[in-house]
């Protein structure tokens, strides 16, 4: 394969462009499908015509939301024919199980009943209209859960089994690959994530209107609505987020290494609260890797394993083992990959001849140590490393963020219920201009959750290097440009409508 880095640098360029864009609409439409399903819940309970224009306003937001998200979902799914197609046969029997039933299922759900939602007010009872609003809201969400139950399984693969017949890893136990730990977190994780930036979003919009002194009936329902949805699920956003960085620890502690900085493990060990990184730290050297940092003892062991005392890991240890607490070195798990990839190509080589004497020896040498195979295709032991910097930042620019969020619904909530949020001008600028950061954190959730499993495709079994089409790198290329521009058309597109939409405002509507 020609200019394999350069290929795959370039693929992993283009899906991280597509993913980052996509999931600029995605959380939006998670979290807004539940708001309006509430506030249409208030207007059938009432019969208050006013609930009901402030309904259909939230709801004209959400379908050009809606609409737009696809179209880069859709590209995204493509791309792992176009640019992944080694990965999608080694792991397609499982991968693709759940994004067939994500489309079968959850999507034509969601699209249906989004028709009845948005064009059947005049055509259908109230129920029923209302009864289509929610099943929209549950469809949504579970194209999220097939999805992300998918990206769990690359981030812990469980349920299946390596057939060397065919160098396909197939399907043994749908169970374990729906009950994965790591997926339910992560679908847990993310969706409440989304919740969170809707609930920002319909603040941040009324705010506006507060401030223009414009529907100002229309904003303070709004914003109770927006601030008590928030604070709940920013509440279950940490109970969530607690549970993952648990997963995260007992299945892929390199990333949770990167996520903290942490170079030399300790028991006991700190979370950093805030920090700056010491750029020049490499590992096995002596320099400290922040060159100033605020640490919360003993607070990273709890998190990780829910013991204060627990022994976490660091980037050193790791790579080069610790016997003491059995961490077995990257270096003796590329011995044992390179020697299950060796056995893998005699056992073929001697079927194919008939010898099955030596191809059964192979195969149970292979068998010995088929779980360390991913690391026989790395080049060095520090290529197990993901990129430290990335990934501590983006980690700590989501908690930080994430935390603030809570107070503003916390503080924003309290001025609404005492009628005095139009009176409070700091605080509705304030939740205006928290709305980018909403997105700031959404997207430093998924950089932190891609970037600190690299160099893994699958973690621990397929490197990125070994999962790409063979292609020329100049298609990719062309492509992640072309990408570029339609991605940011498409952007620019539904944020003009956007505006255009809240300047009419909900009478216009």
């Amino acid at each position: 394969m020609e200019h394999t880095d350069l290929l795959v640098d370039w693929s992993r360029a283009q899906f991280a462009l597509t993913a980052l864009y996509h999931w600029l609409f995605v959380p939006l439409t998670l979290g807004l499908t539940f708001i309006v399903a509430i506030m249409e819940t208030i207007y059938v309970k009432t019969g208050d015509e006013k609930w009901k224009t402030t309904t259909k306003y939230w709801m004209g937001l959400l379908a050009i939301n809606f609409a737009i998200g696809l179209a880069t979902g859709i590209i995204m799914e493509f791309e792992f024919g176009t640019n992944w197609s080694n990965y999608s046969w080694i792991v397609g029997d499982i991968f693709g199980a759940p994004l067939a039933i994500e489309g079968l299922m959850a999507f034509f759900m969601e699209s249906t009943f989004f028709a009845v939602m948005f064009f059947g007010w005049n055509k259908v009872s109230k129920k029923m209209h209302l009864t289509s609003t929610w099943l929209v809201a549950l469809g949504s969400n579970l194209s999220a859960l097939w999805i992300l139950l998918a990206n769990g399984w690359m981030q812990h693969p469980v349920g299946m089994h390596f057939n060397p017949d065919t160098a396909r890893n197939e399907m043994q136990n749908f169970g374990e690959v729906f009950f994965n730990p790591n997926g339910v977190s992560k679908f847990l994780h993310t969706v409440s994530s989304g919740y969170v930036l809707a609930s920002l979003f319909v603040l941040a919009i009324s705010a506006w209107y507060l401030i223009k002194k414009r529907d100002t009936q229309f904003a303070r329902r709004s914003i109770i609505v927006a601030s008590s949805f928030g604070l709940i699920a920013s509440m279950y956003l940490i109970t969530t987020g607690d549970e993952s960085a648990h997963q995260v620890a007992m299945t892929q502690p390199m990333k949770l290494a990167a996520m903290e900085g942490l170079y030399d493990g300790e028991k006991r060990e700190g979370i950093i609260a805030f920090g700056f990184l010491n750029q020049a730290k490499v590992i096995g050297d002596d320099l400290d890797p922040f060159y100033f940092s605020f640490e919360i003892p003993g607070a990273l062991s709890f998190l990780g394993y829910h013991d204060f005392n627990a022994f976490v890991p660091g980037i050193d240890d790791l790579i080069k083992g610790n016997k003491k607490y059995g961490i077995m070195s990257v270096s003796e798990k590329m011995q044992k990959g390179k020697i299950a990839v060796g056995a893998l190509t005699a056992y073929k080589d001697y079927k194919k001849i008939g010898d099955i004497t030596n191809a059964s020896k192979a195969l149970k040498t292979f068998e010995a140590n088929e779980k360390y195979m991913g690391y026989g295709y790395l080049k060095k032991p520090t290529d197990a490393v993901p990129s430290v910097a990335l990934s501590f930042y983006s980690f700590h620019t989501m908690v930080g963020l994430g935390t603030w969020f809570l107070v503003l619904f916390l503080i924003s909530l309290y001025y609404s219920m005492i009628n005095e949020m139009h009176k409070k001008k700091w605080l509705l600028y304030l939740a205006l201009f928290t709305l980018p950061f909403g997105y700031v954190a959404q997207e430093a959730g998924w950089i932190t959750a891609e970037a600190g499993r690299q160099p893994w495709a699958i973690q621990d079994l397929l490197p990125v290097g070994m999962a790409t089409s063979n292609v020329a790198s100049t298609s990719v290329m062309i492509t992640f440009w072309l990408f570029a521009v339609l991605f940011t058309g498409l952007l620019i597109a539904e944020v003009k409508i956007m505006l255009k939409q809240i300047k009419v405002g909900p009478e216009g509507n």
